[in-house]
């Protein structure tokens, strides 16, 4: 009987494992999407990340909390989000306008898709556009809330949303604003609320801490020498392969080339969600490439690179912790937590910083202009981490008797705090993790980082 039941059960499993290859196999060769989609760095679809959303925009799967024991109640989660699928800003559109009118005069070719982009692509982006929020950016955070209110029933219920203890604070940008409405708006809709409307704060000093920092934008920001891994990542073999393979297909010169072709594909398919013909110009190797040059980007500027980069979130580090010690202290002495949920939506140059002070993502070696090909398997990959409406959720449990546990989830998904022990570390007790970070709740003081130096670090 047993060994009926094993083979019976081997069986189920080779079916369901075929049929989870068919679906996988089916949804990549989809034509109407791009083959490389899966290097898009801050550019993709939060689909990508979670490619079962595909199917079912609002699933969850709420057996991933796994929670320590029966005992264990959600008391307080706090919530920091990514704005939604924006337009390029003003910049970026500036390229694009320069990139499409160099290949409607210059390019010739026989390919199908150039003659497309040569007869029927039209320039339709517009200065104006700026990075706003578009359609597709409203119903990401939408849909993330009625799927936050699903994964977190307790927490985000309507009685807690009018009784007012789900806070949201944001970045004064327009894409963060609009962000912030639409997710009030997937709470309001889903559970019909019409006669009443829920505050926001807009708060930059912690969602745009990176404009205030000012030894951070000195050392860093405003200074092109700490991204000179990038500038020689752009001129060594790797991009001038890309650069090349691209001027000999439109026949360029390959002095006009740009990085402006790969974000137009990104950006066509993350707010049209069409295979624009500029996804042509790439195949998957080309994609790495670019998605690097991207990476190296971000790390030098936003992460591990300089230790300002992490630094600079200290003030929304001290903010998260003094929420979830307010929620704990609260719980300890036997009253209601006064903030169940705090909802903070601000930008990828929000995010990362965080993620980075945290310990996420530092792989045994920076990240640099001449180790592309040994960085296949790092761990930091933007397009993973951070998509438009990616987000850390910080979920406080009381599991009784005084303990409390913590449990991370990036992009819905659970991670493990860096540095803990193994048996620690899905859902580790919070004096484990205050320990973990002691030496950043102690200091990490955003003004004393953040102070200029009489003599500026060299970068």
């Amino acid at each position: 009987m047993l060994t009926f039941l094993w083979k019976s059960t081997i069986f189920y499993f080779l079916i369901f494992n075929n049929l989870m290859l068919f679906i996988l196999t089916a949804i990549e060769e989809d034509p109407n999407i791009p083959a490389i989609v899966q290097y898009f760095n801050t550019k993709g679809r939060y689909e990508e990340v979670n490619p079962y959303l595909k199917e079912d925009i609002l699933f969850v799967n709420r057996s991933i909390l796994q929670p320590a024991s029966a005992e264990c109640q959600q008391i307080h989660l706090s919530a920091i989000i990514r704005h939604g699928t924006r337009y390029p800003t003003t910049r970026k559109i500036k390229e694009i306008r320069q990139l499409y009118n160099t290949v409607l005069h210059n390019a010739t070719g026989e390919d199908s898709w150039l003659h497309e982009i040569l007869t029927k692509w039209t320039m339709w982006y517009t200065e104006d556009m700026d990075g706003r929020l578009v359609q597709k950016g409203v119903n990401d955070l939408k849909h993330l809330a009625i799927r936050m209110s699903k994964l977190f029933p307790s927490l985000i219920s309507e009685e807690k949303l009018q009784g007012g203890v789900i806070k949201f604070t944001t970045s004064s940008k327009h894409r963060c604003v609009n962000s912030t409405l639409s997710f009030k708006a997937g709470l309001t809709e889903l559970w019909d609320i019409r006669d009443k409307e829920f505050d926001h704060a807009v708060n930059d000093s912690l969602m745009r801490f990176f404009d205030e920092c000012r030894r951070f934008v000195q050392e860093v920001d405003n200074n092109h020498s700490a991204i000179v891994e990038v500038d020689k990542f752009k001129q060594g073999p790797e991009m001038r392969r890309v650069q090349e393979k691209m001027a000999n297909r439109l026949q360029v010169p390959h002095s006009l080339i740009s990085q402006a072709a790969f974000n137009l594909c990104a950006y066509e398919f993350a707010i049209k969600a069409v295979n624009s013909p500029w996804c042509q110009l790439f195949d998957e190797d080309d994609a790495k490439v670019m998605e690097y040059a991207s990476d190296l980007r971000e790390f030098w500027k936003r992460g591990h690179g300089y230790d300002i980069n992490s630094k600079a979130s200290c003030i929304l580090f001290h903010d998260v912790f003094s929420r979830l010690n307010k929620a704990a202290d609260e719980i300890k002495s036997g009253q209601q937590v006064s903030e169940a949920v705090t909802v903070q939506i601000g930008h990828a140059d929000t995010l990362l910083p965080l993620l980075t002070l945290l310990g996420f993502f530092k792989d045994s070696d920076p990240l640099t202009s001449t180790n592309y090909a040994t960085q296949a398997q790092r761990s930091f990959r933007t397009s993973r981490m951070l998509p438009y409406a990616a987000n850390l959720l910080l979920v406080l449990y009381d599991c009784g008797g005084g303990d409390l546990r913590l449990q991370p989830l990036l992009n819905e998904k659970p991670v493990t705090f860096p540095g803990l022990t193994e048996q620690q570390a899905s859902m580790p007790p919070y004096q484990d993790v205050k320990e973990r970070y002691r030496e950043l709740l102690q200091g990490c003081d955003f003004e004393t980082e953040c102070q200029l130096l009489k003599h500026p670090v060299e970068v």
